[in-house]
């Protein structure tokens, strides 16, 4: 079965959980605005970083709470608010089929509307009352646009793996870690934070390599827009090789490994079985 096909298996184990994120509460902008927030923030959507966080704390047989559920929101506004500015800087029409921000209005109204969802993901951990978890956010945050001002400065430069590395970090592992590691925080289980930063980070990695690879061969965007990814790094060249193609596939897979040797400690139950299914289908076949 495709990815597709067996992603929403996982989701439904915490389905009843996801269902209580809300990203449109408290959401008040002029009525024009408002309205395509509507539309954007209900469009059918993965919900993997809270899909990941809930599955990782219900294997360790602890409940989701209210506060839980504010924190996923604010991790979801902001993976949101970043999809804004990404359609912005890739001028992009259409997301998940639908007319985006930039091209309903303008660049101008779609920066500030991110900027928005932003403020609205911070009101959410500050009212948390939790000093750690919202310097670890602040953090993240700044981590994040880090990596998107090092791409820029990087286009059209075939980087090291090393360098990649950090940068797929940056931009996507970093939310990911985010979402783990303050759902244990909040949770008062300070002793698996660390446990459970490392199966983010890893599985976060993942996933933006599984991304890139997916792009180098389709619609090769990246290539050229100038962002070159692990498939041209492995092959030395913009024009991408078999070869190129089979050593990401193996660099995916190692950290896939990684984040799922790290699960070994969790108590074998559903949930357990959810993440590592996750794994499973991220797996380039």
């Amino acid at each position: 079965m495709s990815f597709n096909e067996r992603y929403p298996k996982i989701l439904c184990i915490v389905q009843e959980d996801i269902k209580k994120i809300n990203l449109f509460e408290g959401i008040n902008v002029a009525k024009p605005l408002e309205t395509k927030f509507l539309e954007l923030l209900n469009a059918p959507s993965k919900h993997i970083r809270p899909l990941v966080s809930i599955l990782y704390l219900k294997a360790l047989g602890l409940d989701i709470d209210d506060k839980q559920i504010k924190y996923q929101t604010a991790i979801e506004l902001v993976h949101n608010a970043s999809l804004i500015h990404d359609d912005i800087i890739d001028e992009s029409l259409l997301r998940r089929g639908i007319e985006t921000l930039n091209s309903k209005f303008d660049n101008h109204l779609a920066v500030i509307a991110g900027d928005y969802l932003l403020a609205k993901a911070l009101k959410n951990v500050i009212e948390l009352g939790q000093v750690g978890l919202i310097e670890m956010f602040r953090k993240t945050l700044e981590t994040m646009t880090q990596g998107e001002i090092n791409q820029y400065f990087d286009r059209f430069r075939i980087p090291l793996l090393e360098d990649y590395l950090e940068k797929c970090e940056q931009k996507t592992a970093k939310l990911f870690e985010a979402a783990v590691k303050g759902a244990s925080m909040l949770a008062q289980c300070f002793s698996i934070v660390e446990q459970a930063e490392v199966f983010a980070k890893n599985f976060g990695i993942a996933f933006q390599i599984r991304d890139d690879l997916i792009n180098c061969q389709t619609t090769k965007s990246d290539v050229n827009e100038g962002v070159y990814t692990a498939p041209v790094i492995f092959s030395c060249a913009v024009e991408i090789t078999d070869s190129g193609l089979e050593k990401t596939r193996d660099l995916l897979n190692n950290y896939l490994d990684t984040a799922k040797d790290s699960l070994k400690n969790l108590p074998e139950n559903i949930y357990k079985q959810g993440l590592e299914e996750l794994i499973e289908i991220l797996r380039d076949k």
